[in-house]
């Protein structure tokens, strides 16, 4: 019998990782896998080791183990007393292996880094877990499992973090959503058993892969909040669970189809990253951790650094599928004089693709659209100094295709059933050798033969049956196929950028953009959604990568009618793009876009790199902004969704600002003051500004102009 922290579970030596202002320790032990002890804010580095190992042992309660086991450690399996969600279930042929006793072989420290070895000599596994933190104070954690036994290994499950929560941490937000209405966000309390979300579709319109987590006081800017996000762009499963202590345990993993992971001996699994965050700031300050390391650490540029955001113009909305050539390059001169810096072709341009029902998968120019071809138009563009970019969606055709009536093989679905369509689509086995150098051929001589800068990538509906040649489970393969087409045309294109769209916000994960540099949050362009959209996406993914487009009004799916004004105002913060036929404009609203366009660009430079500001949630307001690094500007949203809850609005409050120093605070051109009788204050603020402190606009707040619904104001906070 053995009491905690004596015997087998005796502590053997403390793990610690800091990052600039959150510490993860680690308690390694005689046996077993090391302890998750504590994940919060920084802890002094004078931190005893063994006053760490006496708060660390419990005492053992009636009708429990005999010998006990901590009740969390960095990777948990069935048994030694654990009856917890496991992190591993795998099995062999023959029924044995089931359950896993990982001891720790070695452990490999280093600054900012942790690498744990562990082996079950038993079930014949092996794992290593490589644990990072960084500061930006963000956990990266990478795993692999290896077969170490003499027979097959058919994995269900492997997870790619494991995470420790407070007992007072129960407060979920968990990001549920649809086409169109993607980034949800759903509160959810856990006072006992767990939570469990799940998505199927190879798409994560559902289910982002990634959750919030606070206690009952936590808000966008105070108390302690917690972030954990999922580098994969598949089908994936977050998990969170109450401990018998009241604690709790928060997992992330790529969900796996049946026989989709069958190791042979000495193969080995790797796990799809996982990534997480905390912070005392609150969930803005966890959002800010997030877009600090995907700029660091995730997103590659081409030439290894950002350069400005070029403003695009999309042809889908203006256009749909009736394009011709003459008035596409009329459409061409018109952006440019807007100042538009990349003119992207959409959907139609292609075979026999008059609409979505044929012809998706013939990747060669309509030659009834474009005689010869797509050059024209690209030199066109390039002559006006824009960027010029292409509509593809390669991992799907239609079953009336040239390419389908050729390669019907190809098609994911098992074999003997109806083929399951949707949208009157297929999906092809891009993990096909033949079918996957294909599509990379066709699609490199195209960017070399065209001049392409660009592609817009998209994936139009969910994996239903997708099984190979073989009828095994392919989402897996598919995903880890598209990650290597993705990079193989980057090697051979360099100066190629990629946008990943599914449908919208479909693959909007680092996952993708650890491949990509553009995600579309959303086929929703609507401004009053989008506001919601890009305010929930931005907790997890910067702004300068987040397509955020200007579109017509009344808008083409819920047909609101809304200003120019609102709708630059909200778009402007991400990567700008326009969505219409610019040859529609009336001429005011052209010179009206033409300037906001000009504001973006002078903006961009602390839009596209500074720190996300988000104000505590209004039932009718919201507010945002970034600030510079060094707080000396900062750039925000006031957007008013509905008339506000008393008769006159709240102050405004702007936070991120040092309070300490003066700004000046101005409303930029093109916008224009309202509001009935705005005070002589209010009218400064579209004219020289006002002179106010951090302290004031943070704390006291200031008032604007009256907005009505479903109007914006951006303001600009320079220090004086």
């Amino acid at each position: 019998m053995e009491r905690a922290g004596s015997g087998a579970s005796s502590p053997t030596r403390l793990l610690r990782l800091d990052g600039t202002a959150t510490t993860l320790l680690l308690i390694a032990r005689r046996t077993g896998l090391p302890e998750i002890a504590y994940w919060g804010t920084r802890l002094p580095q004078t931190l005893d080791a063994e006053a760490v190992f006496a708060l660390r042992a419990p005492d053992t309660p009636n009708n429990g183990p005999d010998n006990w086991r901590p009740l969390i450690t960095v990777l948990d399996t069935i048994g030694q007393w654990n009856f917890d969600l496991p992190g591993l279930l795998a099995d062999r042929p023959d029924g044995t292996g089931w359950t896993a006793d990982f001891q720790t072989k070695s452990l490999e420290t280093s600054p900012g880094a942790l690498t744990v070895h562990g082996l079950d000599e038993i079930s014949g596994l092996e794992v290593e877990i490589i644990i990072t933190l960084g500061l930006e104070d963000v956990l990266c954690t990478r795993q692999t499992l290896t077969n170490r036994g003499t027979t097959p290994l058919n994995v269900q499950r492997f997870i790619s973090g494991n995470y420790l929560l407070p007992e007072n941490a129960g407060e979920f937000r968990v990001a549920h959503g649809s086409w169109a209405r993607e980034f949800d966000f759903q509160p959810v309390s856990l006072t006992q058993g767990g939570l469990v979300i799940e998505s199927r579709r190879n798409r994560s319109h559902d289910h982002y892969p990634a959750i919030l987590a606070g206690t009952s006081s936590t808000s966008q800017n105070s108390g302690m909040a917690y972030a954990a996000h999922l580098g994969w762009s598949g089908s994936h499963r977050i998990a969170a669970e109450r401990m018998e202590d009241g604690r709790l345990r928060l997992s992330v993993g790529e969900y796996l189809y049946p026989g989709e992971v069958i190791l042979a001996p000495g193969e080995t699994l790797t796990a799809p990253p996982a990534y997480a965050t905390c912070s005392s700031e609150g969930y803005a300050g966890c959002a800010r951790a997030f877009q600090a390391y995907a700029r660091s650490s995730i997103i590659r540029w081409p030439g290894g650094r950002m350069k400005p955001r070029p403003v695009l113009l999309n042809s889908w909305e203006g256009n749909y599928f009736d394009l011709d050539e003459r008035r596409l390059m009329r459409e061409a001169d018109a952006a440019a004089e807007l100042g538009v810096e990349r003119f992207v072709l959409d959907d139609g341009w292609f075979g026999s693709r008059r609409d979505d029902t044929k012809g998706l998968g013939d990747w060669f120019a309509a030659l009834a659209i474009f005689p010869n071809g797509l050059r024209p138009l690209s030199d066109h563009v390039h002559a006006h100094g824009m960027q010029f970019g292409l509509w593809y969606e390669p991992e799907m055709a239609n079953p009336n295709s040239d390419l389908y009536r050729q390669h019907p093989d190809w098609a994911l679905h098992v074999r003997g059933r109806p083929m399951l369509t949707s949208r009157q689509q297929i999906v092809i086995d891009i993990s096909r050798k033949d079918v996957s150098d294909y599509l990379f051929a066709a699609i490199s001589k195209q960017v070399t033969d065209w001049r392409i800068d660009y592609i817009k990538w998209d994936f139009n509906r969910d994996l239903i049956e997708a099984a190979d040649a073989q009828g095994r489970a392919a989402y897996r393969k598919q995903v880890l196929a598209l990650y290597a087409l993705w990079d193989r045309l980057h090697e051979a294109h360099p100066e190629l950028e990629i946008e990943s769209c599914a449908s919208g916000g479909g693959r909007a994960d680092w996952g993708a953009l650890a491949h990509t540099q553009r995600i579309w949050l959303s086929d929703n362009t609507s401004a009053p959604s989008r506001l919601r959209i890009q305010n929930a996406g931005w907790h997890f993914v910067p702004p300068e990568v987040t397509g955020c487009h200007i579109s017509h009004s009344p808008n083409w799916m819920d047909g609101l009618s809304t200003t120019l004004d609102y709708r630059a105002a909200i778009a402007i913060f991400g990567h700008l793009g326009v969505e219409l036929d610019p040859l529609t404009l009336p001429a005011d609203e052209s010179r009206r876009l033409k300037a906001w366009i000009a504001l973006h660009k002078r903006l961009r430079p602390v839009l596209h790199s500074g720190n996300a500001q988000f104000a505590d949630d209004e039932p009718a307001r919201i507010i945002r902004g970034v600030t510079s690094r060094d707080a000396s500007t900062g750039i925000y949203l006031v957007a008013q969704e509905n008339w506000p809850p008393s008769r006159l609005p709240a102050p405004v409050r702007l936070p991120g600002l040092a309070r300490e120093r003066l700004y000046r605070i101005t409303v930029p051109a093109p916008q224009t003051i309202g509001g009935h009788r705005p005070s002589d204050a209010q009218q400064k603020l579209f004219g020289d500004g006002l002179v106010l402190s951090g302290a004031m606009m943070s704390d006291i707040g200031f008032y604007l102009p009256a907005l009505q619904p479903q109007s914006a104001l951006v303001l600009e906070c320079h220090a004086i």
